[in-house]
């Protein structure tokens, strides 16, 4: 058996142009590799927020992977009728994700898929309407993670290609992303999926996670900023032993408006740190938003960043913070900040 020798040195994430064929993203639908381990046992349901347990145990009886459910909701029934299709409603941090990949690895699936929102929309872009859903035609279950309500175009699309194969026999589930300010943390996330949704709502059950931010970091919190000599050695070692990236903020920034947001992951990949230099705040709400989907990879790969400038956590300013995307930005910075402090 040949080992490859592990990749030393440092690159520039700016210079990468990475491409990703149709077969490399159906086969990269997986759960993170933070992720590749979850299951129902190791999700640490919060005493103070029963609806976290309660949504444990109904995503178990949905996967197959639980006895008749005891107590909460459902203590009049031996066990719930449970829909095809499950739409996890929370705010940041209260482990929806966790939960969805308990899901995957839990169900007994000969075919079962696993990816973002963003995944799942730029494979349509690469294949078509028509052959993704052929390829997806036939399969037991398909995770979605962050689903979107940023893009109509992109929503309606999916929306289409979820209700075609739910009447197939697909089971699904689903995270929620909700843009809208006055919705408050995702309240209402699922009637605004399920407004965008209305030819299938009756296949959806609707599941409420309340909680906080389970890695404990206060949004006025900071990260961890470097000074020049500090980051030139962070990433020298780094260098020493795998690969880290070098850029400059603005650099980085410039170069994810010409590469699709499900790439950023290949552009990542190697990488056993990324290295910022001269922070500094966003303008631009494009180029914040495409920032946050670029840390989400970052973090699902748990890469530890380190940074030099404006704390990475005062990169989106009051008013955006204050704007329709609140709840992406404050999720960015508590993966910034926990991914300064890794």
């Amino acid at each position: 058996m040949t080992v490859s020798a592990t990749r030393t040195g440092v690159v520039h994430l700016a210079e990468r142009a990475p491409q990703l064929a149709g077969a490399e993203m159906v086969a990269a639908l997986v759960p993170p590799p933070q992720f590749a381990d979850a299951t129902f046992d190791t999700y640490r349901a919060d005493p103070a927020y029963p609806s976290q347990q309660q949504a444990k145990d109904l995503l178990q009886a949905f996967s197959g992977a639980a006895a008749p459910l005891k107590g909460g909701l459902f203590r009049r029934a031996k066990r719930p009728e449970l829909k095809p299709g499950i739409y996890l409603d929370g705010g940041f941090g209260v482990g929806k994700t966790h939960l969805l990949a308990s899901v995957y690895h839990a169900m007994p699936a000969r075919r079962k898929y696993f990816g973002s929102f963003i995944e799942y929309t730029a494979l349509v872009g690469a294949l078509g309407y028509q052959n993704t859903v052929e390829l997806f035609r036939g399969a037991d279950l398909l995770c979605i993670d962050e689903f979107e309500l940023d893009d109509p175009g992109d929503t309606m699309v999916m929306t289409r290609l979820l209700g075609e194969l739910v009447t197939s026999g697909t089971r699904l589930a689903a995270t929620s992303n909700t843009p809208p300010n006055a919705l408050g943390e995702g309240r209402f996330a699922a009637q605004d999926f399920l407004r965008e949704i209305h030819a299938m709502a009756s296949s959806f059950q609707t599941i409420r996670i309340d909680g906080t931010d389970f890695r404990h970091r206060a949004v006025d919190g900071h990260a961890v900023v470097l000074d020049e000599p500090q980051y030139e050695a962070a990433i020298a070692d780094a260098a020493a032993t795998g690969l880290a990236s070098d850029d400059t903020f603005d650099a980085l920034i410039a170069h994810l408006a010409h590469v699709h947001p499900s790439r950023y992951i290949r552009l990542i990949e190697g990488l056993a740190v990324v290295g910022l230099r001269d922070v500094a705040p966003f303008t631009d709400q494009s180029a914040a938003l495409r920032f946050v989907a670029f840390i989400d990879r970052v973090y699902d790969a748990e890469l530890p960043i380190r940074a030099t400038g404006t704390s990475l956590d005062l990169v989106f300013p009051e008013e955006m913070l204050a704007g329709g995307y609140r709840k992406k930005y404050l999720r960015a910075i508590s993966r910034l900040v926990a991914s300064t402090l890794a």
